[in-house]
């Protein structure tokens, strides 16, 4: 076998090996059986009926510390997934005599996906079906290898997939981590619908509303447009004030000389324009939340003001010496660098460390990549659908603008987008960062192609890894340069 370029059919001396569905143990070779009993080994699952395909492909992989399993029908093969874990699947095209057609390869195929996504299937394949094969696996398939098979492809695309397979096992895994997390996030909390995925907002939201049941301020920070107010929200809605009312100023969005009257109220006359006395937010969230956004904008007097009324509850409004009395959550945010404002003289430190007892940091949307997607689907709310490009878009711009810049560019191309397809062109991004994309999704070129394959002995799925792409973005670029792989 070794010193052949072919293996199939090369094989007269019957292998021993175990199969789990027959139950019995094939005598021949003397290969050990609890190397095929040894749950913890790489796995291979081969659906052949032809035992001589079986047997011959089971000594290669025992050879390689590969465990092979044997199944010599469509029954089989899917009980033995249900049964064993499996890396990978070899399977073939035809199962019954004077049959060539490959229907029975593509239905075993598409019960073997529908049971296991993510589980890669290599197809054992005549010229005759080699065009069904194709498209199995433009359709997900992992590749194909022609009959008689070349024991070097076979064996570099089966570690290659074996290796594969790992590495989605254990994004598997830390996919459904993260989603029992946000089940018990959202079990355990209000989240107020908050959309997210991703470990880092995760871990955010779990702080803030731990913190969310004591009566400590709580100091929200991050860049603009990432949620701050969100947070605030739901931090409120977690409290024990959470019947009370939750008010919310921009400090940064009033003019100097009115944010004192916003935030403690005014006498008539206090100011100009002032004709009757009115209510200031800490009176309006009296028993309730007190959210000062952008806090770092406050003036100085207004920040001595503020670090009364966090010490004692009491506050006067602005042209009266009326002392009042509010009980209120103050809650604040800023993507400012306070401390560096306390250093130029700018912001009070006393009053820093007051409102910042506990700090909630809240990430870039860069920082939690895991978000974009399913905030976009979200902001879409069914009115479109985003295409590959536009996925891939997505994800490589850094959005320096945050979920605010993401939720406008999906509005703007939800009216653009008159077939409902959402494309990069309507998506509208700066251009620079939208033309690099663009060139990274147009690589490689027809010859870098051509280089990768020749290297890879024709094999795809190793082209794809050295270029790399997925294989069925290979394949489209191959049938867009009218490449065909070699077999």
């Amino acid at each position: 076998m070794r010193g052949g370029r072919h293996c199939f059919y090369s094989f007269l001396t019957p292998l021993n090996y175990f199969s789990p569905v027959h139950g019995n143990l094939l005598a021949g070779s003397g290969i050990h059986v609890r190397m095929c009993r040894r749950q913890q080994m790489r796995t291979v699952l081969i659906i052949d009926d032809n035992p001589a395909v079986g047997e011959a492909l089971s000594l290669l992989l025992s050879l390689h510390d590969i465990r092979p399993l044997i199944a010599l029908n469509q029954q089989e093969g899917l009980a033995l997934l249900e049964s064993e874990r499996v890396d990978v699947v070899i399977q073939d095209m035809n199962f019954t005599a004077d049959t060539t057609s490959g229907e029975e390869g593509v239905a075993l195929f598409r019960a073997v996906r529908e049971r296991h996504t993510d589980l890669p299937v290599i197809l054992l394949t005549a010229w005759t079906h080699l065009e069904t094969a194709v498209e199995l696996v433009k359709a997900g398939a992992a590749d194909y290898l022609a009959k008689p098979w070349d024991d070097t492809k076979l064996l570099a695309t089966v570690e290659n997939l074996l290796e594969l397979s790992e590495s989605t096992r254990e994004v598997s895994r830390a996919r459904r981590e993260r989603r029992r997390r946000r089940e018990l996030l959202q079990s355990k909390y209000e989240l107020d619908g908050l959309v997210f995925a991703s470990e880092a907002m995760a871990r955010t939201l779990d702080l803030a509303c731990q913190v969310a049941r004591s009566e400590v301020p709580v100091l929200i920070t991050g860049p603009n447009g990432a949620g701050k107010e969100r947070i605030a929200a739901i931090v409120h809605a977690n409290s024990a004030v959470k019947r009370g009312p939750f008010i919310a100023v921009n400090c940064g969005a009033l003019p100097g000389e009115l944010i004192e009257a916003e935030l403690f109220g005014a006498d008539a006359g206090a100011y100009t324009g002032a004709n009757k006395a009115r209510e200031g937010r800490f009176e309006l969230a009296d028993g309730g939340t007190l959210f000062l956004d952008e806090i770092g904008n406050l003036p100085l007097p207004g920040q001595m003001k503020l670090l009364r009324v966090l010490e004692t509850g009491q506050f006067e409004r602005l042209g009266s010496g009326r002392t009042r009395q509010a009980k209120v959550r103050v809650l604040s945010a800023t993507n400012a660098d306070l401390k560096a404002m306390i250093r130029a003289g700018t912001f009070r430190e006393d009053l820093y460390y007051r409102l910042n007892v506990i700090e909630v940091n809240l990430p870039s949307l860069a920082d939690r990549v895991d978000d974009i997607l399913p905030l976009a689907e979200f902001f879409l709310a069914g009115r479109g659908e985003l295409t590959e490009a536009a996925r891939e878009v997505l994800l490589a711009y850094p959005w320096p603008g945050n979920v605010r810049e993401l939720k406008n560019a999906i509005e703007r191309a939800s009216l653009l987008a008159t077939d409902g397809q959402i494309t990069p062109e309507q998506l509208n991004l700066p251009q620079h960062a939208a033309a690099a994309v663009a060139r990274n999704l147009d690589e490689p070129s027809r010859e870098a192609v051509e280089g990768a394959l020749h290297q890879a002995d024709g094999v795809v799925s190793r082209a794809a890894q050295a270029l790399g792409l997925s294989r069925q973005a290979l394949y489209r670029r191959m049938e867009r340069y009218g490449l065909v792989a070699q077999v």
